[in-house]
């Protein structure tokens, strides 16, 4: 037995760690218009002692220099030291990228001895780190203190809001240990690690074996089924440092509480996808085989016409339908029936209710609700998310830049 509990508060609450942040002046303007002065824009995740650390990157065969940097270290190295920029993506920035990562390390020595620093960058793609300017955050750290809120913010791009959250999990003994994570991400978000980056630190005594096959799991059941606008960035990034400072560890506690903590990041993610106004459930079952369901689900989640129905309200199944049809399963039109919640909207064996456009209307008002289609031909069955597309979000990425 054992019991998991949300804390209010994230990294702060991990027992040797800390984080904080700084604005060395790349974020010009505050994330909260309601505030005068700009968020952070470079930030830092450090623990007290060497952390395994596991980790899950881009399926974008250009991915961005930090992770060709993590790439070199060797295999099961530890670290103590994560450094994180907003407003630049050290994308396609090819060596010069890396180097330019060395030299800020090198320069972070001078104020903080660290082992085996890992970089994470976000932002905009093609242009070089600033040296300087990143390497000045490390004379305004306090390298012995904690502002996860402030960390949480300076991560955010194009997010409305911080993602943050931290569980205590107590196991049958009394022994405790604690799991936070925070997370970035609104926007090019795809089934396929969604484009975010996400820090989770641990003061489990996770062995780094299971470190590796629970991330994996828990990724795949969170941040790989989700889909705002079905494109992958260069950058995705999930890491998972642990230090062992609590001395506790059950593997069934811990698979369960980091599964939880990134599902519920995976649904902020969502819900806060760039002038996104609903989060949807794609179930679909029923299918000759899980292939099948998944590539089936992921098609609904992805699809424009799909999105912008969801986004006016349009109870249209043709667009369900279609997608189902087009996505490369096997299926009949005679065996599918689709369901919005619990109301049949589509079958060609079953009497539909003479109201049923005005029954999904109401439902579609709400802010999540599921779409279940049944294909009628087997016993497999998947569920992915998406979100509605609105005009927001053509405003968004259309002034990325500016």
């Amino acid at each position: 037995m054992f019991t998991i509990i949300p804390l209010k508060g994230g990294i702060d609450n991990v027992l040797g760690f800390y984080c904080g942040a700084t604005n060395v002046g790349m974020r010009l303007k505050p994330i909260n218009p309601e505030t005068s002065l700009p968020d952070g824009d470079v930030s830092f995740i450090r623990s007290s002692s060497l952390c395994d650390v596991s980790a899950k990157f881009t399926t974008n065969r250009f991915a961005a220099a930090p992770i060709a940097h993590f790439n070199r270290y060797a295999k099961d190295f530890k670290t103590d030291f994560i450094l994180i920029n907003a407003k630049n993506a050290n994308a396609m920035t090819g060596e010069k990228g890396v180097e330019d990562i060395d030299a800020i390390f090198h320069k972070l020595q001078n104020f903080h001895l660290a082992t085996n620093p890992i970089m994470s960058s976000t932002g905009v793609i093609g242009y070089r780190l600033d040296i300087d300017k990143i390497s000045s955050a490390f004379s305004k750290f306090d390298f012995n203190t904690s502002s996860s809120h402030e960390t949480a913010r300076a991560i955010m791009t194009t997010d409305s809001f911080k993602k943050e959250l931290c569980f205590e999990i107590t196991l049958e003994d009394g022994k405790k240990f604690h799991i936070s994570a925070i997370a970035k991400g609104a926007g090019m978000i795809n089934p396929a690690m969604a484009t975010m980056l996400c820090f989770v630190t641990t003061d489990a005594s996770i062995p780094k074996s299971d470190m590796d096959e629970l991330l994996e799991s828990a990724v795949e059941k969170s941040f790989n089924i989700i889909s705002v606008d079905g494109d992958t960035s260069t950058n995705d990034s999930v890491f998972l440092l642990a230090n062992g400072a609590s001395s506790a560890y059950k593997k069934e506690a811990f698979k369960e509480a980091l599964e939880r903590i990134l599902f519920e990041l995976a649904m902020m993610i969502l819900k806060d996808g760039e002038g996104a106004n609903k989060v949807v459930a794609f179930e679909v079952k029923g299918a000759k085989s899980i292939e099948d369901a998944k590539k089936a689900s992921m098609a609904l989640s992805n699809s424009l016409l799909v999105k912008t129905a969801l986004f006016g309200e349009d109870p249209n199944w043709g667009r369900i339908a279609s997608t189902i049809g087009a996505s490369g399963i096997e299926c009949d039109e005679e065996k599918l029936t689709i369901h919005y919640d619990e109301l049949l909207i589509y079958s060609t064996t079953t009497p539909i209710d003479e109201d049923w456009e005005d029954k999904a209307y109401t439902i579609m008002k709400q802010p999540n609700f599921k779409i279940t289609c049944d294909i009628g031909l087997g016993d497999a069955r998947f569920t992915s998310y998406g979100c509605d597309l609105s005009y927001e979000y053509v405003k968004i990425n259309a002034e990325y830049r500016t």
